[in-house]
């Protein structure tokens, strides 16, 4: 591979010619409100890959220009982009002038961005956070429509999740080595600070990293970038938060070489829209820039982003008729206040220090260092001794008795009156176990009974707790490291590279939080007996206090080294691009417990595994005209597992999964692109395919007898070889039907299928008690033309914007949304399913069709959300810049009730089990669901000055 990328670069440089011509075209872009010059603003020669900066005094240069047409664009974060025809006149130069900007109000938009579904992520991150903060930074009509109108419905580009695009911070890829997704909250509450960005989107090039298939996003936080001024704002809403105060300034860079930029705000909520999510997040940014002289300059970001949050349960459709979307199992009223069970806490500060290293006029070399550490933290209710306190339960519903007629009518109570259970104030408890009975005891006990824990807790004969809040932690600790080459080699040939370096240490466990009254916790697992059922066997039957870890404990190592060249040509009809990569990831996990039932492979550093992965990848741009365009772009790369799927029993066992293979990536689109200064548009068509995917869930099992006789078995299932396609078109229309009044319109019709079978494992810790292996093969699961889910497939956007010339404006848009679906139940879809093992055929009833019938794909409704917007800003003072104005937004106008995802049980994983918890159709087993937002509104004052 080294081999092929040097010899690549040495048949490439073969043909470098090197240029220098006079300046071609010049112009000086000023602020229309301050007439002060502009500095850092991005001027662009739309047929070309050319652009150029503004100096201090706002001033660009282009020292050639191709021949025939051309647009120029002039565009700065907070401003509303220029766009110009030019006509060269037989190579004479072209001078602009004086180019004014005007503020962009609709950049306030971006700050009502919520990451919709954090909601539905799961305790170990597993949820696709929202892929609206990858569109921040680009002004085109479908992918704002993508950001703003569709990621309330949890809308994914091209179907893809988030670990197919990179996310990086001056360079310095935030996608976490776990789950290959970035964690926005790391910089969550820093609109400000984080406007300056760049954005490709699929497989476009980039100046900094290679990419992937969906994207990349590039944050630059370098000081001498901010515009100088000082932005004070604060904000109202019924989303996740309900208040936030920001604040930031920007020096810009003075006469003595320094710049400086601080940043700091504040988001909380005694509760969110949903019931019992809480919300609280302190954000603070810094950023000095030293110029030492012409050629070199430092730079040190230090970011520092806590947030904590009371998560929304997801509920079957019972419990949605019982208690409404807005209902939240998590949470409990304890001394007059709620109480949320499940909190996500974040806080992972992170430092920064660039190095720019100006080689020469036509070479540039940045090279960064980044230390990050810190936790992610999720809280949840342990009960070793106790039962379930979720009120939710599905014993506790009336599901669970309308399923069972034998228990119609004779539960708590025998025919004598003799209590046979009893009243914990957990369990609930019914003189007529009816269904409707049931259902009215839920609705007036629906939430968890803190009080009742406590009791329990201090009536047990040692003192050890019944109950328990724990924290199960992902501490991470990174170190980065990269050198960024960019060089203009010629006017037509551009050179960049890359090369980066990761390290990661990722302590994992689970940590005592709160004992709830009790004095200890003991760390053993109740479902095994002896040996089996220690956690740790080098400190058997611990006592844990709080602070202690408990249930597991372990790190996950891992060591990166990946690098890039690309080479981008530009010639007068059309430019292209070829782009290589090679990385090397390693693997190791190190257990600091050892576990009882895997004594022999899980304390101690275990086998390390190593996966070398390379990527190619071009794309062409033909030119018709200065204002028609063709592209087209492809995308073949390896890419190694997370880590995540990496071990099958991360908590217990060092063991790899088995045939753990890297990714195959294909991507390609193809787009007609019209750039015209009042209308413009693109359609276009794209494909992916992965391959050799790897997915793990967890979920409990029944007919798995433990040491107790509990019928419970929690499962681990490992899903290898998974194949997914992605096709579909996009289309993005804008059209200035006057000076003031503009329309858009964006479309995305997408098919997001499995592509093919794959192969299932379960692990089962109660096979390892008994000596066996604890992997069971369930051979292929049948996957093929099942729909990915989790996003709608197909989207539909019109919107009217009215902009006046005084500095008020006024949009309306209106969607559609479609084609959802659940995520489906791996098991259920394998040969254990419709096949009695003691006899190897068929389950009575089992037909081909009833199988289908029963396995059918749960499609969503579509949904339609209107949304409004506006704002107005006024000018205090005519000597400079200082302005005062406001954005507001109410989406979702008519209130419309929507599911964003969802998910199948895999409880009853046989074809008799399921038509059976079906048969009264009230199943105690059926999917659970998440819910969108209904109607929110945001509103945000501001002042610059």
């Amino acid at each position: 591979m080294k081999k092929l990328v040097l010899s690549t670069l040495l048949v490439l440089q073969a043909v470098f010619v090197f240029a220098q011509q006079n300046p071609a075209l010049k112009g000086k872009v000023i602020d229309a409100k301050s007439q002060k010059p502009l500095q850092n603003v991005v001027a662009t020669i739309q047929s070309t890959n050319q652009s150029a900066l503004t100096d201090f005094d706002g001033n660009f240069v282009f020292q050639s220009l191709p021949a025939g047409e051309q647009v120029l664009v002039v565009k700065s974060t907070g401003y509303n982009q220029q766009t110009f025809v030019l006509e060269p006149n037989n190579g004479e130069p072209l001078d602009l002038g004086v180019i004014l900007l005007e503020e962009d109000i609709t950049s306030e938009q971006q700050l009502s961005l919520v990451t919709i579904t954090e909601n539905d992520l799961g305790d170990d991150n597993s949820g696709s956070e929202s892929t609206s903060g990858l569109l921040q930074a680009t002004r085109d009509t479908y992918q704002q429509a993508a950001a703003f109108n569709w990621g309330l419905a949890r809308f994914r580009i091209r179907g893809l999740d988030n670990e197919y695009g990179v996310t990086m911070i001056n360079g310095i890829s935030m996608n976490k080595l776990y789950d290959g997704r970035p964690q926005w909250s790391n910089w969550g509450g820093l609109n400000d600070a984080t406007r300056n960005q760049e954005f490709t989107m699929g497989s476009a090039p980039s100046d900094y990293t290679f990419g992937s298939a969906l994207g990349t996003q590039e944050i630059n936080t370098r000081a001498s970038f901010y515009r100088p001024g000082t932005r004070i704002s604060f904000s109202g809403t019924n989303t996740n938060y309900s208040w936030r105060t920001m604040g930031t300034h920007a020096s810009g860079m003075n006469k003595d070489g320094w710049a400086y930029v601080i940043s700091a705000s504040r988001r909380w909520a005694q509760e969110g829209y949903f019931e019992g999510t809480d919300y609280g997040a302190n954000s603070l940014f810094a950023s000095v820039e030293k110029k030492i002289n012409d050629k070199h300059s430092l730079n040190l970001t230090s970011i520092y982003a806590q947030n904590s949050r009371g998560k929304n349960s997801p509920n079957t459709q019972e419990v949605t008729d019982l208690m409404g979307v807005k209902y939240n199992s998590y949470w409990g009223w304890q001394n007059g206040k709620k109480r949320n069970s499940r909190d996500k806490d974040v806080e992972e500060p992170m430092v920064m220090l660039s190095h720019y290293w100006k080689l020469s006029e036509s070479t540039t070399l940045n090279t960064n260092i980044a230390y990050q550490t810190g936790r992610i933290a999720n809280s949840r209710l342990e009960n070793p001794l106790g039962n379930n306190p979720d009120p939710t339960y599905y014993r506790k519903l009336p599901s669970y008795y309308a399923n069972q007629p034998d228990l119609w009518n004779d539960f708590v109570y025998d025919q004598n009156g003799n209590q046979l259970f009893e009243d914990d104030g957990i369990t609930p408890q019914f003189q007529n176990l009816d269904a409707q009975n049931a259902a009215a005891f839920f609705r007036s006990n629906p939430q968890i009974n803190w009080n009742a824990m406590y009791i329990a807790n201090q009536n047990t004969a040692t003192g050890e707790s019944a109950y328990a809040l724990t924290e199960q932690r992902n501490d991470d600790t990174t170190i980065t490291a990269n050198m960024l080459l960019n060089s203009s080699l010629s006017n037509n040939i551009n050179f960049n590279a890359g090369v980066n370096f990761r390290k990661v240490k990722s302590h994992n466990y689970a940590v005592i939080t709160d004992l709830l009254g009790g004095d200890y916790f003991l760390n053993v697992d109740r479902f095994f007996l002896g040996d089996n059922g220690q956690f740790d066997l080098n400190n058997p039957n611990q006592q844990v206090t709080e602070g202690g870890t408990v249930g597991y404990n372990y790190n996950l190592r891992a060591n990166v080294v990946d690098g890039f060249t690309q080479f981008k040509f530009t010639y007068d009809s059309f430019d292209f691009y070829l782009a290589q990569s090679f990385s090397r990831t390693e693997y190791q996990r190190e257990g600091l417990y050892r576990s009882g039932n895997y004594a022999n492979n899980s304390y101690g550093k275990g086998a390390s595994e190593v996966f070398e992965n390379f990527g190619f990848k071009g794309g062409l741009t033909y030119k018709l005209n200065g204002r028609n365009y063709f592209d087209f772009n492809g995308l073949y790369q390896t890419k190694a597992p997370n880590l995540r799927n990496s071990f099958y029993n991360a908590r217990r066992s060092n063991e790899f999964t088995e045939n753990l293979t890297s990714e195959n990536i294909v991507s390609a689109d193809a787009s007609y692109i019209l750039r015209m200064p009042k209308f413009k548009a693109r359609i276009t068509g794209f494909f992916s395919r992965v391959k050799d995917a790897t997915e793990i869930a967890f979920f409990y099992a029944e007919n798995v007898s433990d040491a107790d006789g509990d019928e419970d078995s929690f499962i681990t299932e490992i899903a290898t070889g998974i194949q997914k396609q992605n096709m579909g078109a996009e289309l993005g229309l804008e059209y200035q039907i006057t000076s003031t009044l503009k329309a858009t319109a964006a479309a995305s019709y997408g098919q997001y299928i499995y592509s093919g079978n794959a192969k299932l494992q379960t692990s089962d810790d109660a096979l390892a008690a008994q000596g066996s292996s604890p992997l069971t093969d369930f051979g292929t699961v049948y996957l093929k033309n099942y729909h990915q889910p989790g996003m709608p497939q197909q989207a539909y956007s019109f919107g009217l914007e009215y902009r006046d010339p005084n500095f008020w404006w006024i949009g309306a848009n209106a969607n559609y949304l479609s084609n959802s679906y659940i995520s489906i139940s791996k098991i259920m879809r394998t040969d254990n399913f419709s096949i009695d093992d003691a006899t190897g055929d068929n389950y009575s009833g089992a037909t081909p069709e009833t199988v289908r019938d029963i396995l059918e794909q749960e499609k969503f409704d579509g949904f339609a959300l209107i949304n409004l917007t506006g704002g107005k800003s006024w000018r205090i003072s005519k000597a400079n810049r200082n302005t005062v104005g406001f954005f507001a937004s109410v989406n979702n106008v008519f209130d419309t009730k929507y599911k964003t995802g969802g998910f199948e049980q895999s409880r009853k994983a046989t074809f008799p089990d399921l038509q059976a918890d079906q048969a009264y159709n009230s199943p105690s087993f059926g999917p659970k669901y998440f819910y969108g937002y209904g109607r929110t509104f945001f509103v945000n004052l501001y002042i610059n000055f």
